[in-house]
């Protein structure tokens, strides 16, 4: 099983460009003005469609660690690749506590990185991301 995300981006070469550094992944198939990547780790199929004139892209997407050393790798390669942009640990967001890196790519989309590390902090430190 795989989760599909389809995302309007304005510039699909640097889209491919930022995606392919994002995942350490290829686009599996490419036409104009479209391309779609079939990652396996994370289990993700992500389609690019170039459309300049969207009105809405998304609020931020994530991928969540089963561990920390996942975690690590993802931020030694989002570190290696020059797109890691913004590192917490034992930050408490959305009713749980988590250690996470985040990333934006070419058009402003926040990706986070993240493992939970208490999914039930006290309520007085939970807060809505």
């Amino acid at each position: 099983m795989r989760l599909q995300l389809a995302l309007n981006v304005t510039d699909l070469e640097r889209a491919v460009d930022y995606y392919s550094r994002l995942f350490g992944e290829s686009p599996h198939k490419r036409r104009p003005g479209y391309a779609n990547f079939a990652i396996d780790n994370p289990p993700l199929k992500l389609v690019l469609f170039e459309n300049r004139n969207a009105g809405e892209r998304i609020n931020h997407l994530g991928v969540e660690a089963e561990t920390q050393q996942e975690l690590d790798g993802a931020v030694d390669r989002l570190s290696a690749a020059g797109i890691a942009e913004r590192f917490e640990q034992n930050t408490t967001c959305c009713h749980a506590t988590q250690n996470k890196v985040w990333s934006s790519e070419p058009d402003g989309i926040n990706w986070e990185w993240y493992r939970i590390t208490d999914d039930a902090p006290p309520a007085s430190e939970s807060a809505c991301c």
